[in-house]
C-alpha cells in the first residue's frame, strides 16, 4: 500500500509523465511491484464519476483530469491564461527571468510556496519553457523569446538591474545552503 501511495503522490505533483523506470528509481522498488501499483491506481481512478484518471502510453504513466471534466478544466485554464497575471505569477516569472534556468524546487525555496499551478500557467502562456536536466534528473525553467519580445528586449541581460539581481548573495545562500555552511566553516 505504501508504494501505491508514493506513486500516487509523484503522479499528482508532476506536470510530465513518468516512465516506469523513473518510478522504480524514485521509489526504490522493483519493476513488477511498480507496474502492479500503477495497475491498482488505474483501477481506482479510471472509474466513472472520478475527477482524476491515470493514463498509460507504453512505459509512460501520468495522472490527468477525467474526460468528464474536460470542458470545466479547459474553461478554468482559459480564464487563468487570458487575464492579467496574478501577483504570485509575476513573482514567479520575475524569479525565473533573473535566476533561470531554475528548478521547481529552487523556485519554491525562494518563494516559500508550491509553484506547480503557476508554472503550468506560465508554460501555457508561452512566457517560460521547461527543459529536462538529465544530469540532475529534474526539470528547469527559463524565460522564452516570447517573454523578451513582449518586453521589447533583445537579451535577458537587458532586464533592469539584471547583473545585480542575477548574482544576489542572499538568493545564492537560500538556493545553496550547504555551500554557505561550508564557507562559514572555512
Amino acid at each position: 500500500m505504501l508504494l501505491k501511495s508514493k506513486i500516487e503522490s509523484l503522479l499528482f505533483i508532476s506536470n510530465q509523465p513518468f516512465t516506469i523506470k523513473k518510478l522504480v528509481s524514485l521509489t526504490k522498488s522493483d519493476k513488477d511491484k511498480v507496474t502492479a501499483a500503477i495497475k491498482e491506481l488505474s483501477n481506482d481512478y479510471n472509474k466513472e464519476g472520478r475527477g482524476m484518471a491515470i493514463q498509460k502510453i507504453g512505459d509512460k504513466v501520468q495522472m490527468v483530469t477525467s474526460a468528464d471534466n474536460a470542458k470545466l478544466v479547459k474553461d478554468y485554464i482559459k480564464e487563468q491564461t487570458t487575464g492579467e497575471l496574478s501577483k504570485a505569477a509575476l513573482e514567479t516569472l520575475t524569479v525565473i527571468a533573473y535566476r533561470g534556468p531554475i528548478s521547481k524546487a529552487e523556485l519554491e525555496q525562494v518563494r516559500g510556496v508550491n509553484c506547480g499551478v503557476i508554472l503550468r500557467n506560465l508554460l501555457i502562456r508561452g512566457l517560460i519553457e521547461s527543459k529536462e536536466d538529465k544530469k540532475k534528473m529534474q526539470t528547469s525553467y527559463n524565460i522564452t523569446f516570447d517573454f523578451l519580445k513582449f518586453l521589447g528586449l533583445n537579451d535577458q541581460t537587458e532586464l533592469p538591474d539584471f547583473e545585480k539581481l542575477n548574482s544576489n548573495e542572499i538568493l545564492e545562500n537560500i538556493l545553496k545552503p550547504e555551500q554557505s555552511e561550508t564557507k562559514e566553516e572555512d
